[in-house]
């Protein structure tokens, strides 16, 4: 074999084992949208003030509790740290503020913008036949809604949906989703916004890109694929080239 047809033989096997996209999966609170400060913490405050609490989040408060997992877990600390309330009454009250709170969300979904770029990949993938799914703390009625809501015509196109209260995401979740996929990891990518969220996705084996935000700027995203501000500039085509390449 001549010195040409070893540099195309070579080429030909590195094409041959470059991924193939078939599968995404995104995260949803501050990956799809800016849920966190135009959804939950809105939410919460009107949630506070329904059952007369003197408690009201600021923005800056509400990205600190943010390293707290889940809603539920950060009401319990207000309460705990900021009312009288006994551990029992705190126990009693909690699934009540927690359900009055998803109500208000859920009101507000039709005004939550879907983040640049994100509405036309999820287009570009339906149209390619690439399969979407979902992995997120957030339960399973606020991630309908807020499809529904902002992109209804892939709203079947999503499946699995992962959504859970527990406010915890691990690598074992991504792992059964990509599983349900039926794919291989080198055919599946994450679309994730946080350290956390990331390093479920790569415990897992899958590839994954960080679009991070306001709150998760400057996490430690090493080993990604692809680190971005946005998807606003970015196509599926180009998504396959840089990260599973």
């Amino acid at each position: 074999m001549n010195t040409i047809d070893a540099m195309n033989a070579a080429r030909n096997e590195r094409v041959g084992e470059m991924g193939t996209l078939k599968a995404i999966i995104f995260d949803v609170d501050g990956t799809l949208a800016d849920t966190e400060r135009n959804g939950h913490l809105v939410a919460c405050n009107e949630a506070f003030a329904r059952m007369g609490f003197g408690i009201r989040w600021s923005w800056e408060e509400f990205k600190e509790l943010l390293k707290i997992p889940g809603n539920a877990r950060r009401m319990r600390l207000a309460l705990s740290t900021r009312t009288s309330l006994s551990e029992t009454e705190i126990d009693r009250i909690v699934p009540e503020l927690f359900a009055l709170k998803k109500e208000f969300y859920l009101k507000r979904v039709g005004e939550l913008s879907l983040y640049p770029g994100v509405a036309r990949i999820i287009r570009e993938a339906t149209l390619r036949g690439v399969r979407l799914a979902i992995v997120s703390v957030t339960d399973e009625d606020q991630i309908f809604a807020l499809l529904k809501a902002q992109i209804p015509e892939a709203l079947g196109a999503f499946d699995p949906i992962f959504g859970q209260q527990s406010g915890k995401k691990d690598s074992a979740l991504y792992a059964r989703c990509a599983a349900m996929l039926g794919c291989d990891a080198s055919e599946v990518l994450v679309i994730e916004d946080s350290e956390k969220g990331f390093k479920a996705a790569k415990g897992a084996s899958l590839p994954c890109v960080v679009v991070y935000n306001e709150y998760t700027r400057g996490q430690d995203f090493t080993g990604a694929e692809l680190v971005v501000r946005s998807l606003e500039y970015l196509t599926l085509d180009l998504l396959e080239r840089l990260c599973l390449g």
